[in-house]
């Protein structure tokens, strides 16, 4: 593909019934962590994601269910099995995507935390990272109003 960013990959996954496949045509190689206590709510703990922009295709997608979670962003989900598949902001339609849901973890480098102040004291990760707090992120990406 001529037109592939270096930086990013296709990547190809489903859901845990296979209702739902997904094609991410520019997944980022790197690997982020959301400490939010939404998304740890969400999955029982940090959601370990891959941006994948908005070149995101669903097949069977009348199992694809959305929540609203925020006034900013939604998260869907298989109605069939209950699999993550995305946490969506509304505005631009980027989509980060649980990095298990993919086929290929190959050639992925876990590279950020975010809300990385709202991370409990339980659990910690080796790896250095570009971590930035909640405040950081809605400085740097827009405000939560």
């Amino acid at each position: 593909m001529s037109d592939q960013n270096p930086d990013t990959a296709v990547r190809r996954g489903h859901c845990l019934c296979d209702a739902i496949q997904i094609t991410a045509s520019h997944a980022a190689k790197s690997v982020g962590a959301c400490h939010c206590r939404m998304c740890r709510r969400w999955g029982g703990g940090p959601f370990m994601e891959i941006d994948c922009g908005t070149d995101v295709t669903f097949e069977g997608e009348e199992n694809l269910s959305v929540f609203a979670s925020s006034d900013w962003a939604e998260r869907g989900f298989c109605a069939k099995c209950g699999t993550h598949l995305f946490y969506r902001l509304k505005q631009t339609g980027q989509h980060m995507v649980p990095v298990g849901i993919f086929d290929d973890g190959e050639n992925l480098v876990f590279e950020h935390q975010v809300f990385i102040d709202e991370k409990p004291p339980y659990y910690h990760f080796a790896e250095e990272t570009h971590d930035m707090t909640g405040a950081e992120i809605f400085a740097k990406f827009g405000s939560s109003d």
